[in-house]
This record gives structure tokens, sequence and C-alpha cells, in this order.
């Protein structure tokens, strides 16, 4: 009975051609590209389904410390205690 399997492809053998699917590197190379576009595809499905609301104004309290700066809170924040 003859052998009907295909003979595996190596570098002694540049006269064989074979189909690109065939070429495990063909799909290495592709796989990493499509698998970012799928993982980024998806990133956006989840930010654009769970966005939260905009907040067009900032409630205005008796308290100054309630609309102080983000960056100034984080900055008083970050001083070192005086004794």
């Amino acid at each position: 009975m003859p052998d009907t399997r295909t003979p595996p492809i190596t570098a002694a053998t540049p006269e064989a051609t074979v189909p690109w699917w065939r070429v495990g590197t063909a799909w290495l190379v592709m796989g990493g590209p499509a698998t970012v576009v799928v993982a980024a595809l998806f990133t956006a499905y989840i930010a654009i389904s769970g966005a939260d609301t905009l907040v067009d104004n900032v409630p205005q309290t008796k308290d100054a410390t309630a609309a102080t700066p983000a960056v100034q809170a984080r900055n008083h924040a970050a001083t070192p205690v005086k004794p």
C-alpha cells in the first residue's frame, strides 16, 4: 500500500510547493497582529458600552475644599507635615 501522506517540508526540499495555510510560520506571523486587532475591538466595545456620563457642572457648596482642583489637592497631600 503506497504512503499517501504529504512528506514534511524541510529546507532540503526547496522544490516543494505548499499552500500558505500549511506553513506554520505564516500562521504565527499573521496570528499576532490578528489577536491584537480582536483585543482592541473588544476593548473598544467595553469602553463604549460601559462609558460613564459626562459631568457638565461642579456642584457649588459652601465648603471650599469640595471644589479644589485635583492637581492642587494632590500636591497638598504630597507635602510633608510641618512640625
